[in-house]
């Protein structure tokens, strides 16, 4: 047909028939896999990485940018970091000098050089050390520089003085938690710091939505809920639904079966009748997250990370749980 001198606009895929031959999934999402080592589990191992596998597990972040999905995959991969920090996590020496931890290749390296970005070393510089390719630098320098910015202010109001919408926005857009933002504007404590950053944020219209990957390569149109939550957009590609609450389903279905009428009358005598409960009914009652193990990253379990986060909530809260 290409011979005959049609384009490939006017050409019909010979699968879905309704869509042209040169139509592609659109490709809006960026995904970043980062490893976890825990070399420092055992003595006399040395932390320098090579082309072995040393790795005991593994995330996938998905957002709209390099920079959220490296500072999710940062809060994923180790539940003690609020992002990707380098002076505030943790993990770089103070003696060991700072152009040697990141010219070897460690478990800490990243870190290292997010640190040096954070000081104000330049991206040339740092290249020149790490041999890292500078598009990817420029992307840490973006957060680094977001970063000092908001600690130079040191106040939430100072921060969204002017255009506070927007500047919240591109906070959220390059990854940075509620938290995050609470601890460079000396909200304390932090838990309290990010649920008024929240607040503010909830206030000014900043929200995330849920986005669909085209797991189908656009052959069919994709139904899979293979979704994923980002503030780079302004609609959700799913509705919420529209099913009835199974405590509300009494004589919706006059043909159901005597095994799933009981069923439904066991979910209700279990499941919440009213919005009212007391904090301590809700804690006696428990809650029961399925589909999880009680492991995190590292233990072999890598894709349980979310329900074991949500055990942690629940054990914050004084939630009887059970995974």
């Amino acid at each position: 047909k290409l011979c005959l001198g049609k384009d490939l606009v006017s050409i019909r895929n010979s699968v879905t028939k309704t869509t042209t031959a040169c139509f592609e999934p659109s490709l809006d999402y960026c995904v970043l896999k980062m490893p976890r080592w825990d070399l420092k589990k055992f003595n006399r191992v040395s932390n320098k990485l090579g082309s072995s596998m040393l790795s005991v597990g593994e995330v996938m972040a998905i957002g709209r940018s390099f920079e959220e999905v490296m500072q999710k995959a940062c809060r994923m991969v180790n539940p003690a970091l609020d992002g990707l920090e380098g002076i505030g996590s943790g993990l770089t020496s103070d003696e060991i000098p700072l152009d040697e931890q990141m010219s070897t290749p460690t478990d800490t390296r990243l870190f290292a050089v997010q640190r040096a970005l954070e000081e104000g070393w330049g991206v040339d510089k740092v290249h020149d050390l790490t041999k890292i390719d500078k598009w990817f630098l420029s992307k840490l320098q973006n957060i680094a520089s977001m970063r000092n910015a908001c600690m130079e202010c040191g106040d939430i109001d100072k921060v969204l003085a002017t255009n506070g919408e927007d500047r919240m926005r591109s906070l959220k857009i390059a990854g940075f938690s509620d938290r995050q933002i609470a601890s460079y504007t000396n909200l304390l404590p932090l838990q309290e710091g990010a649920a008024k950053v929240r607040a503010i944020r909830k206030s000014l219209g900043v929200k995330p939505c849920v986005k669909q990957i085209d797991t189908l390569a656009a052959e069919f149109p994709a139904e899979t809920n293979y979704l994923y939550m980002t503030y780079s957009g302004n609609q959700d590609d799913v509705s919420e639904g529209t099913y009835e609450p199974i405590n509300n389903a009494e004589g919706r279905d006059a043909s159901a079966t005597p095994s799933t009428k009981m069923f439904r009358s066991r979910m209700r005598s279990v499941s919440v009748g009213g919005k009212n409960n007391k904090l301590t009914e809700n804690q006696e009652r428990g809650v029961v997250v399925l589909g999880c193990g009680a492991y995190c990253i590292g233990s072999s379990v890598e894709f349980d990370c979310a329900p074991s986060r949500r055990l942690g909530s629940c054990e914050r809260t004084a939630l009887k749980a059970s995974s």
